[in-house]
């Protein structure tokens, strides 16, 4: 009886003072920052690929092929840290139609490249000594955490500006932020694409540029609540 009575108590307690719980006025708002700057390295996902119908074979003119794609990486005096051997497979493959197996081999390396002036001489190297497949080319910055901070701090600047013009129409102020949402989505920034060489016979002596890096951009979202004064 006694727990009885002490339960209704409290639960009148808490609906009497939820009730003289008033909203806190607010506004909720978003804001982007975007920071563009040049990438000064570039990280490139190369692969070498043999087919053939004896899968040792096939094996052997695969890893011959890596030794000099990896003979080629240390020539360019690359930190060791700075290339790795990401993925290696041997699979058979059974052809229906002639009704026997041959065997596909594949060894993909990754590779960051910190001085983009060796970037066409590494990769004309890299399809001389046998890499026949280029899976993906990833250019960056060497300061990313930098300017994703200062990224952020344009985002709550904008956030706060936008607040602030809303509100001001209204004769109030903003007040302390409460409730910050990061929504930035993770993403590999791309500068503009890559271009072909545009010499003709008569330049041919002149350096080769198939690369034209642009600028990458290095963007933050953030969603805020401010109380208003």
């Amino acid at each position: 009886m006694k727990k009885s009575i002490l339960f209704a108590i409290c639960l009148f307690t808490v609906l009497a003072y939820s009730q003289e719980i008033k909203p806190i006025p607010q506004i909720n708002v978003s804001g982007e920052g975007k920071i563009k700057v040049v990438p000064d390295q570039v990280t490139i996902l190369a692969t070498v690929e043999t087919k053939g119908n004896n899968a040792k074979e096939v094996k052997k003119q695969n890893d011959q092929q890596m030794e000099a794609v990896l003979k080629l990486v240390k020539s360019m005096n690359l930190a060791p840290a700075d290339y790795k051997t990401k993925r290696v497979s041997l699979n058979p493959q059974y052809d229906y139609e002639k009704k026997k197996h041959s065997y596909n081999a594949t060894q993909t390396i990754e590779i960051l490249l910190r001085d983009l002036s060796k970037y066409d001489e590494l990769m004309e190297g890299l399809v001389d000594q046998g890499i026949n497949r280029i899976d993906n080319v990833t250019f960056q910055s060497s300061k990313l955490a930098q300017y994703q901070s200062e990224a952020r701090k344009q985002a709550m600047k904008e956030a706060k500006m936008k607040a602030e013009d809303y509100v001001s129409v209204l004769g109030q102020k903003v007040g302390v932020g409460f409730t910050i949402t990061d929504n930035s989505q993770t993403y590999y920034p791309q500068p503009v694409y890559a271009m072909k060489s545009m010499r003709t016979e008569a330049d041919s002596t002149a350096p080769r540029e198939t690369m034209a890096v642009g600028e990458i951009e290095i963007i933050a979202n953030v969603s805020v609540s401010f109380k208003l004064d």
